[in-house]
């Protein structure tokens, strides 16, 4: 692939995970971890880690060692078949063989900020497709891999932070429920809440969804050719997620379309599509493994994050700031990256100590 930004960002290089490829950049990585605080960049959905080509190098040349991951799935990672026996096999769902894969969970949020009536509620937890990979479980279960093995490179005396965008705010929050001996914090920048998670989206609507999942699995692909375009994309990101539409521009498009057009990546897209369980926000923010402090972000032009219950997330104890972004969408790391740069570096220098 080409590299971001120029190759601001460094290299493309490429690290094996349960026998599939991951792909990663980083900036100041030869630095010892013991020397310098390392920040792991996890991308949001049909992203991948060139979204963050506006913050590797600011973040490097801050004093961090910067890492930013390709998931499973996602950028110029692997893209196994979703029912691949061998993918299957990795899934970070073998964690509930032999339990019932919901969470009760007491508190969840709305639209307007306010506590939901009616908990203490169950939140499936499993893929509706049986065994496939493409979950939160087997993202975190890479991330916190990636981390012990690439980020400390074993050694297991430096700090790391975790910046976060969109459902990958849910991969992060997840590895830190999984592993808090790794993660001293975490950034989440306009997190998701996951509007077709069945816990989140009306039942009367649950079986039409499952319909038009279904029917996207099976006869997709054609489509999806005839989306992955330029013009459809560039049209997609101005029209929705991105307030700035000049921040739309065609580094950005080639950014995001060039790895949705590898082999295998439409079906990693509809089976992500079809993914309507598994962990939400708010559920991993009221976890007790989860003690590590978190800031949060969002745009205040952000259509798909409802600014009242970002806002709302306040209330859980690691939650130690939530800072609304003027006029910037759902990807501000890219719209208003110079905003997304100071709110890291303050969370690194000000809150956790990590910085001078």
């Amino acid at each position: 692939p080409r590299l971001a930004a120029g190759g601001r960002c460094g290299p493309n290089k490429v690290w094996p995970w349960r026998g599939y490829t991951t792909r990663y950049v980083s900036l100041n990585e030869e630095v010892s971890p013991s020397s310098a605080p390392s920040v792991v960049l996890v991308h949001g959905l049909f992203s991948n880690a060139d979204h963050w080509r506006k913050n590797v190098p600011e973040l490097a040349a801050a004093g961090c060692r910067v890492f930013a991951i390709d998931t499973l799935g996602s950028g110029y990672s692997a893209k196994p078949a979703p029912s691949d026996p061998r993918a299957m096999a990795i899934s970070g769902e073998r964690r509930f063989e032999g339990n019932e894969a919901v969470a009760v969970v007491d508190d969840l949020g709305t639209a307007r900020g306010s506590p939901r009536r009616g908990g203490p509620f169950r939140v499936p937890q499993t893929h509706p497709c049986s065994g496939s990979p493409y979950n939160f479980f087997t993202w975190a279960e890479q991330l916190c891999d990636f981390t012990e093995h690439v980020v400390l490179a074993g050694n297991k005396t430096g700090p790391v932070v975790l910046v976060c965008n969109s459902i990958g705010s849910i991969t992060g929050l997840q590895a830190m429920v999984d592993r808090a001996d790794l993660f001293a914090g975490a950034c989440l920048v306009a997190p998701n809440f996951r509007e077709l998670h069945v816990a989140e989206s009306p039942p009367f609507s649950q079986p039409l969804t499952r319909v038009v999942q279904s029917a996207l699995r099976e006869y997709g692909a054609g489509l999806f050719r005839n989306l992955a375009t330029p013009s459809v994309v560039r049209s997609i990101l101005t029209s929705q997620p991105y307030a700035d539409v000049a921040a739309v521009t065609d580094e950005l498009v080639d950014a995001l379309l060039a790895p949705l057009l590898l082999p295998g990546a439409d079906a990693v897209v509809f089976d992500t599509l079809s993914y309507s369980a598994g962990p939400l926000p708010e559920q991993l923010l009221q976890d007790p493994a989860l003690a590590a402090p978190v800031f949060v972000c969002f745009g205040t032009a952000d259509p798909w994050t409802p600014a009242p219950r970002v806002e709302a997330l306040s209330r859980f104890a690691p939650v130690r700031k939530v800072l609304p972004l003027r006029d910037s969408g759902h990807c501000p790391m890219d719209e208003t990256p110079h905003l997304v740069n100071d709110f890291v570096l303050e969370f690194l220098r000000d809150h956790l100590r990590l910085l001078p």
